[in-house]
């Protein structure tokens, strides 16, 4: 989604400003390389008055102060007063150190602005980078924050739906409304379960036909589910699909069990792969934090996200396998066996997904957890996906932490984390750092 970051190069015109001018056209050069939304001065603003008149018409959702040279603490202090958006502090390395003349003192300038940010706002409450522009350090730290600015610019549109209320002892995927718009800008709509089973059951076979069509060639064995059950699916998969379409919802949280064994007959699970492959973020028993969870992840990476139980570790192996009952994207599957449909474990009724996920070199745990206080905190374990077979009936995933999978699993029982968790193909350990910042949210990093 595109967003408005703007660039704010400060300095005096004391300093040198050959060296200046240079260093600005290279800092353009690599924030232009990122993103061409960047929005940026055509020279150093040598004035808290030239601050004032450039950012008169700005309305950034992310702001990159760099001292091109050293600036007294008015210049943050105009920035600070105009907006309440993340701030970047971006420090340049002093060019030459020869014994002769200070070209830029950008390291004090830094000193002063982060000084003043902190008494606007307090510790911490800003990032920062230290390096020169072609530094591939910088480079990534810059894309990283730019990253998370968009996404907490995603969260502020996006539409989070609660089909259903959670199974008993399930509350921890339950959350207010109000809640989740004050911390995180998302708009929760709810809506009961009853509603699309209800709709789903008033289809004809003939207004579902493209739906099912639509599933064959995306899994595979679903002709060998009973008739009823495939007929089933596809007016349930049109239910849903039509209610995420209609009202522009962006992700959801699911009841399955027991209304869909009970009252329609068929699961909603391969309902649920179905969108998660078409990043509609989609979590089961109804887990609100879980979906806000599969959310960021799809948004910082463009991909599909595993959503599961931690079910089994191997701590020589240095893995924790993450399972659940059929849930997953069908394009998580391992290309060797391609998206299989099965039948539930427990019930024994299908469609659902029966398959081990595709291998990643990077991956990244993250859960949303709510404490009992009712603050919020992120979970975030770096790693890999290793290639492994399916290792329960459902969708499972093996994932091999840097952390020993040991202190991992251990230290998360004891302090309490909720029992649903979600890989992400990618590291943005970093990203979710920033993010986490920005939103005032704890980190806790493995």
């Amino acid at each position: 989604m595109s967003i408005q970051v703007v660039y704010v190069p400060i300095g005096v015109g004391t300093y040198h400003m050959e060296t200046a001018a240079d260093l600005l056209a290279r800092s353009i050069a690599t924030l232009k390389g990122i993103s061409e939304d960047v929005v940026c001065p055509e020279q150093v603003l040598l004035t808290v008055d030239a601050v004032a008149e450039y950012l008169s018409d700005k309305n950034p959702d992310l702001v990159i102060l760099q001292n091109i040279t050293f600036a007294n603490a008015a210049y943050a202090s105009e920035v600070l007063r105009r907006f309440q958006c993340p701030i970047m502090l971006w420090t340049l390395r002093e060019p030459v150190i020869d014994g002769g003349r200070l070209r830029s003192n950008s390291l004090t300038g830094a000193y002063s602005a982060a000084n003043t940010i902190t008494a606007f706002r307090g510790a911490g409450n800003f990032e920062f980078v230290f390096g020169a522009p072609e530094e591939e350090e910088v480079k990534k730290e810059l894309a990283s924050v730019i990253a998370a600015a968009q996404v907490k610019a995603a969260l502020k549109g996006l539409k989070l739906s609660a089909i259903g209320h959670t199974p008993q002892g399930f509350g921890f995927g339950r959350a207010l409304d109000s809640e989740l718009l004050s911390r995180f800008g998302v708009t929760l709509e709810a809506i009961e379960a009853r509603e699309l089973i209800n709709k789903a059951k008033a289809y004809t076979d003939e207004e579902c036909a493209e739906y099912l069509e639509e599933a064959k060639a995306t899994v595979c064995g679903l002709d060998a589910m009973p008739e009823k059950n495939v007929k089933d699916f596809a007016r349930l998969y049109k239910a849903y699909k039509t209610y995420v379409t209609e009202n522009k919802i962006g992700a959801i949280s699911s009841r399955c069990w027991p209304d869909f064994f009970v009252d329609f007959g068929t699961p909603v699970c391969m309902v649920l792969s179905l969108l998660n492959a078409m990043n509609v973020p989609a979590s089961c028993e109804a887990d609100v934090y879980g979906a806000l969870s599969m959310f960021i992840g799809t948004q910082f990476t463009g991909q599909s996200t595993f959503f599961g139980d931690p079910v089994a570790m191997d701590e020589n192996e240095g893995t924790i396998t993450y399972w659940h009952c059929g849930m997953a994207a069908c394009n998580l599957a391992k290309c060797d066996t391609g998206a299989q449909v099965g039948v539930h474990p427990n019930r024994k009724i299908g469609p659902v997904m029966d398959f081990g996920c595709k291998a990643s070199e990077e991956a990244t745990l993250f859960r949303i957890g709510r404490k009992p206080d009712g603050s919020f905190r992120f979970f975030i374990a770096e790693g890999e996906i290793l290639d492994k077979p399916k290792q329960f009936n459902g969708t499972s995933i093996v994932v091999k932490t840097d952390t020993p999978s040991k202190d991992v699993v251990t230290d998360t029982i004891k302090n309490g984390w909720e029992p649903h968790y979600v890989v992400v193909y990618k590291r943005i350990g970093s990203e979710l750092e920033k993010l986490a910042r920005m939103l005032n949210v704890e980190v806790v990093r493995y």
